[in-house]
């Protein structure tokens, strides 16, 4: 029960910030250009109430990280309006892209708090900070490389519908509604775990190299 309460303690941070400043930063980036949809419902914002979802922010990552496997949660979706952006196509690439991106810079925040924990040994935050920013790495990579799945509604998605053609981009799309479903057949089954664990390891090994970490 200990360990139990530990990890909860541990993990709830890095959770809540990875998932919903993910969340608020494809609303930042969208307003950036042009889409002022989640701006003006007060989603462009680093306030973690206005991004947590009961169920996919607290529920699931709690359950996930008891029963072990890849940590799996979400936030309540930034609502952006492709249309509304200066150039759909082109935009909605690095609206995508700024959930994976703020997930990898909070990887590195992580890391350097893991840094500066190791820096005074004898302060009695030196272990907090160190398993924090462990849990902090691990979960924003997951997230990150999850995320970046080719697989619609999920931004990696996104990025494939920018990059095809037009004809293509229309027939990934048409997987949408099913694309939350298959996600999680594959995560019952245990394939996506086989799919992006190596990319989650070698991504997690290099963070902990670029910081010196490893040693």
């Amino acid at each position: 029960m200990d360990s139990i309460i530990q990890n909860v303690a541990i993990y709830a941070l890095p959770v809540i910030f990875a998932i919903t400043l993910h969340e608020a930063a494809h609303g930042y980036v969208a307003k950036h250009f042009g889409d002022l949809t989640a701006y003006a419902q007060g989603r462009v914002s680093l306030n973690p109430v206005r991004h947590i979802d009961l169920v996919g922010t607290i529920l699931l990552p709690l359950l996930t990280l008891l029963l072990g496997g890849i940590l799996f949660g979400w936030a309540k979706p930034v609502p952006v309006n492709f249309s509304a952006l200066r150039h759909p196509k082109q935009d909605m690439l690095w609206v995508a892209l700024a959930g994976p991106g703020a997930n990898l810079f909070m990887a590195l925040l992580w890391a350097s708090v893991i840094k500066l924990g190791l820096t005074f040994p004898e302060s009695g935050f030196a272990r907090p900070m160190v398993l924090m920013g462990e849990a902090g790495i691990k979960i924003n990579v997951i997230l990150m490389v999850l995320n970046l799945l080719p697989l619609p509604p999920l931004d990696g998605g996104r990025v494939a519908a920018s990059l095809l053609p037009h004809r293509m981009a229309n027939n990934l799309a048409k997987i949408e509604p099913y694309g939350f479903m298959i996600l999680l057949m594959l995560l019952i089954t245990g394939v996506l775990g086989a799919i992006i664990g190596p990319f989650i390891g070698i991504t997690i090994e290099m963070v902990v190299w670029f910081f010196g970490l490893g040693n």
